[in-house]
């Protein structure tokens, strides 16, 4: 019989290593500030530890303009390798920045992204529920019909405490919107969800539909429900934020597999800044499903 080795913690310093290379891992890229909210860390500790990971060629910074000179780190090659085979980050989409060029072409929207993940961390803290930094997965991807795929965002989980101890595990499909494209364009990502949402595959050797739906939507492989679908917008004043969410408003209405979406998945707007300022369980959500109160996320 042979006995098992005795594995003592790691150090706290190696630990905090370990956090920061996770995070840096699942996240893309984060600058110092989010980091120290993400793993509520000491600033002082934090600027060791950051410097200590770049000396030894692990990570890597770009300096962010009109920031105050603000760094956002990201991981270099070394640091990829490294992370790759870490149990919490299996199955994770591949890590798509490689150089300080690709990092700057990345920047706002990743921080953009990050953002987004705080603002919900943050409220799950103040209210007792679950939100960590490994709890929101950027880039998701499916398979949908004729080869093509749905890439959303990010995909968030979330456990929602309520009274007597019941626990409920929320998912959300996020798409951060930085006003960047026409508001026509973000209002077509509906229809690629739409269409993930009735996507039934026909395993090889079947080719009867009646075959195909024995399987179940594509979408079942994966969840137990369909994931909220959230639209985050930011980068534009009120008027043309507004404009943006009518848009989503009139696609759900009008195309008959998003109404038909509609009906099942709760699909719902917001702008980042309200999200920052009340926290997303607040009444900042605008439905998608033709209700106009404002709601909290997890009412949609």
């Amino acid at each position: 019989m042979t006995t098992a080795p005795c594995h003592t913690a790691p150090p706290a310093q190696e630990s905090a290593a370990h956090r920061v290379l996770a995070v840096l891992a699942q996240h893309r890229m984060a600058t110092s500030a989010q980091l120290k909210e993400m793993l509520e860390m000491n600033r002082s500790a934090l600027s060791r530890l950051l410097s200590r990971l770049h000396r030894q060629d692990l990570i890597a910074f770009i300096t962010l303009p009109r920031a105050a000179r603000a760094r956002a780190w990201f991981l270099q090659p070394d640091g990829v390798r490294a992370t790759r085979d870490w149990p919490e980050l299996r199955g994770r989409p591949p890590y798509p920045v490689t150089s300080a060029t690709a990092a700057s072409l990345r920047t706002a929207h990743t921080l953009t992204a990050v953002r987004t993940h705080l603002a919900f961390a943050r409220d799950a803290r103040e209210r007792g529920d679950e939100h960590g930094p490994l709890d929101w997965t950027p880039e998701v991807s499916h398979q949908l019909p004729d080869a093509e795929r749905l890439i959303s965002d990010a995909l968030l989980h979330y456990t929602l405490h309520e009274a007597g101890d019941r626990r409920v595990q929320l998912r959300a499909f996020v798409e951060v919107d930085r006003a960047t494209m026409t508001a026509e364009r973000l209002a077509s990502k509906l229809i690629e969800y739409a269409r993930f949402h009735t996507y039934t595959p026909v395993p090889v050797g079947r080719r009867s539909m009646q075959q195909a739906q024995s399987t179940g939507p594509a979408w079942q492989r994966w969840y137990p429900v369909f994931p909220r679908v959230l639209f985050v917008l930011t980068g534009a004043g009120p008027t043309a934020l507004a404009n943006r969410t009518a848009s989503l408003r009139a696609m759900a209405a009008e195309h008959p597999l998003v109404a038909s979406m509609a009906r099942r998945v709760p699909l719902g707007a917001a702008v980042l800044e309200d999200l920052e300022a009340h926290g997303p369980r607040a009444a900042v959500w605008q439905p998608l499903d033709g209700r106009t109160a404002p709601c909290s996320w997890t009412d949609l």
